[in-house]
């Protein structure tokens, strides 16, 4: 693929840098819920302003379809990285046109400036290469800072590369570490551990990981199809009926790549998904006609954990349970636990994200215990499934042959 070009290879001093981060936060209420992608990107933008460069900051948010939705806008986004970088940060309601050229030129060196939603414009999602020039101009280089949007070929992720010379920023370079840390280069053995709906949306991973790990842990109601597939009884569980000979041909494929393939042996079972329903445990074998798989059992739990404890990575995607209620949360809070315990002491290095993976790992409070959480979700997966991610494909220098505007 090439070289990726970093911050390590770029004098930004006096520099227009045309800065893509990923500011697509949750908003509840018009309130930030979570501002970790604000605060992962704070370090690029610190460094670029403190080496004086003029940095101008573009995102996306959310859904507009090609059209200006007024509570979509980024102006509230910048209050809120002017009072985490504690520098004041400019903002002007568009992305493209006359009123933004004014804007940045009359940024100075080390002011940062917030560009509004990239995807009021039509030719955003559609990489239109005349909207892809309208905001190269803007900048005198390109760095992208936005992991999460990489696997997308849009204007501001891969169009814009294609003018300016361009970079990687240092959130971007921490996810390309990680996830090298975790499949390309791992210290072995390694483990993944899949959980999640269906084996339908996550087959390209499975079919990766099977060629790349030791032991694959498989969990959530993904699990129920694999059971199904090999005759056991899941009464009325969430399951993919249609793909039952998917999973068989996915269990030998791992056992001819060696791969140890790890499924519940127990479950905690009730009449209906609602919180606290009354429920119990029963062997895999045991599950009534009636009843719903909702959890992995203790001991699964016991045997997930005491396997954890012989890997030296491990990758995760994907709750064991229903996660979001009580008390179908047990299995995916005992083994994110363990796994941080592990990672805390130094045995393990552990990689997670994708999905309801972040939001998991907040709810069993060990978010900051794991050696690396991605808050991608698309673009983790589709790395973790052996893709190339064309915002990242761009960066490189194979790729580095800039088209005059």
């Amino acid at each position: 693929m090439g070289t990726l070009r970093t911050l390590n290879h770029l004098s930004p001093e006096g520099k227009r840098v045309l800065l893509r981060a990923d500011l697509n936060v949750p908003v509840r209420d018009g309130q930030v819920t979570d501002t970790t992608r604000i605060d992962r990107l704070l370090p690029t933008i610190d460094e670029l302003a403190r080496k004086g460069a003029r940095v101008i900051v573009l995102s996306h948010f959310d859904r507009p379809k090609g059209k200006v939705v007024p509570h979509m806008s980024l102006g509230p986004i910048a209050e809120i990285i002017s009072a985490r970088l504690k520098r004041d940060v400019h903002f002007v309601p568009n992305c493209i046109g006359p009123e933004v050229e004014q804007a940045v030129a009359r940024l100075e060196d080390t002011e940062v400036l917030l560009l509004e939603n990239t995807r009021f414009h039509e030719g955003e999602e559609a990489n239109d290469p005349e909207f892809s020039a309208m905001l190269a101009k803007l900048g005198d280089v390109y760095v992208n800072d936005a992991f999460s949007a990489a696997h997308r070929a849009h204007a501001s992720t891969e169009g814009v590369a294609r003018h300016l010379p361009s970079f990687a920023g240092r959130l971007m370079e921490a996810e390309l570490s990680a996830l090298s840390t975790a499949l390309e280069n791992p210290d072995r053995p390694v483990g993944a551990l899949i959980g999640g709906a269906k084996i339908s949306t996550k087959l390209d991973l499975i079919g990766n990981l099977l060629e790349k790990v030791d032991v694959l842990f498989i969990g959530g109601a993904m699990a129920n199809t694999f059971l199904a597939a090999q005759g056991v009884a899941i009464g009325k569980s969430l399951q993919e009926a249609d793909m039952h000979e998917t999973a068989r041909d996915i269990l030998a494929k791992a056992r001819e790549n060696n791969c140890e393939v790890v499924l519940p042996v127990d479950v905690v079972i009730a009449d209906k998904f609602e919180r606290n329903a009354p429920s119990r445990v029963c062997k895999t074998g045991d599950i009534p006609d009636d009843k719903m798989v909702l959890d992995a059992g203790p001991e699964t739990i016991s045997l997930i954990t005491s396997k954890l404890r012989d890997l030296k990575t491990l990758v995760w995607n994907g709750p064991l349970g229903a996660f979001e209620i009580a008390p179908f949360d047990k299995a995916t809070v005992a083994v994110a636990q363990e796994a941080a315990a592990l990672t805390k002491s130094g045995k393990l290095k552990t990689i997670a994200g994708g999905g309801d993976t972040v939001s998991a790992l907040r709810h069993a409070g060990v978010v900051h215990d794991m050696t690396y959480v991605s808050t991608a979700g698309g673009a983790f997966l589709e790395w973790l499934e052996g893709k190339l991610l064309p915002g990242i494909t761009i960066l490189t220098d194979a790729a580095q042959n800039v088209i005059p505007l």
